[in-house]
């Protein structure tokens, strides 16, 4: 039986722990200060990336690793005894990191490396690739593996509110004015998962008010069935997502274990300090 390595990128946002459990390998996206290079997670974090686009008033820019980072994490999961790997990646609708992947890939032509667009982001993408590590550690095949992500996938909801329009503004998505304009207003625009990219679908007056729309929109996607899996996404604001996972309890049918996991920066300083999210999966 061949062995399959399982790989992603940090936009994952898998937590350590879970990629260890499952043996998950994760490529680091780059973020940049000026000439200022850090690998996603492994040098730079939100409690440490925050303080500095406040304090410079700017964002720094992200890259996609490069394809010989990947090719690095080929070669070492091939030395670790892999006879074949599937390497899941962020959305193509959001980086160039799934492009890099296939890149590297050729690199190794004797070799089988299977590189999916996973159309998705953060946990949702970290759900897949688990989905993906359980069903090679039940024997399965890559194909067994990638069929496995994709059902996830399709089950697979997120909704939440930004605190602040502000780090868009710096991104140039919206202009000054109007993040401007959205503070005095109080506006937490409502995102979701679309079509493989964040999208902006309403924009509520208040912190209170966009947690309950995000919260009703989640409760009309369970429709009733029982929510297999749940983690709330934050960016600087654990104390708030708790907050915010005591509402979700009082209005959806919540598993037991809810998952906290911050936003990794490669995604983070898009969506700015402050933000939470609900990711879960409806059972079949």
């Amino acid at each position: 039986m061949s062995r399959i390595a399982i790989i992603t990128d940090t936009d994952s946002s898998l937590p350590g722990e879970l990629a260890q459990k499952y043996g998950i390998v994760q490529v680091p996206i780059i973020i940049q200060f000026g000439d200022e290079s850090f690998r996603d997670v492994f040098e730079i974090t939100n409690e440490t990336i925050f303080p500095r686009i406040d304090r410079e008033g700017k964002l720094p820019t992200t890259a996609a690793p490069s394809p010989g980072q990947f090719a690095e994490a080929f070669k070492a999961a091939f030395a670790s005894g892999a006879d074949e790997i599937l390497c899941l990646n962020i959305s193509s609708e959001m980086s160039a990191t799934y492009a890099s992947a296939r890149q590297a890939a050729e690199m190794f032509p004797e070799k089988r490396i299977e590189v999916m667009d996973t159309r998705s982001l953060a946990i949702a993408q970290g759900y897949m690739a688990v989905a993906a590590a359980e069903a090679v550690a039940k024997g399965g095949s890559i194909e067994d593996a990638k069929a496995a992500a994709e059902e996830i996938r399709d089950r697979t909801h997120l909704f939440g509110a930004l605190s602040t329009l502000k780090y868009i503004a710096m991104s140039g998505r919206v202009s000054h004015l109007a993040a401007g304009m959205a503070g005095l207003l109080d506006i937490k625009p409502i995102l979701s998962l679309q079509n493989g990219k964040l999208a902006l679908l309403e924009k509520i007056r208040t912190q209170g008010k966009s947690w309950a729309r995000a919260i009703e929109l989640s409760a009309k996607a369970v429709g009733g069935h029982r929510v297999e899996k749940m983690a709330i996404l934050n960016v600087n604001c654990r104390e708030t997502a708790k907050q915010f996972e005591s509402q979700l309890r009082a209005a959806l049918p919540c598993p037991d274990e809810i998952l906290h996991v911050d936003m990794n920066p490669g995604l983070s300083i898009h969506t700015g300090a402050g933000m939470v999210a609900v990711i879960f999966v409806v059972a079949r």
